[in-house]
């Protein structure tokens, strides 16, 4: 797999584009996530080493719903997990939304 990074300038003009290799990942998802996603789970194209923040954001731009939460977690082989922290194919990745009760 491989993903567009950016064009890159040169002289003012487009001189090429970088690329990069990316992953895959499976992105399981709880509560509310479950409706805003229509599923369990959905795959997520990540570029190699891609953080926890990229995938939020990712995630965000392909269900704008999910920017509506008042927070959500991620969870990452079952600990929450760092905007920084560096995301691997075989972590397991969950949304987990606000939960309310009594």
């Amino acid at each position: 797999m491989v993903f567009q990074k950016e064009a890159y300038k040169k002289g003012g003009h487009i001189a090429g584009l970088i690329y990069f290799c990316g992953m895959k990942v499976n992105v399981l998802a709880f509560g509310i996530a479950k409706d805003i996603f229509g599923g369990s789970s959905v795959e997520v194209e990540l570029p190699k080493n891609g953080t926890t923040q990229y995938l939020k954001q990712s995630l965000e731009e392909r269900y704008p719903r999910l920017k509506q939460l008042v927070s959500y977690m991620v969870a990452v082989n079952n600990e929450y997990a760092l905007d920084e922290g560096l995301l691997s194919e075989r972590d397991e990745i969950a949304i987990i939304p606000p939960v309310s009760g009594g």
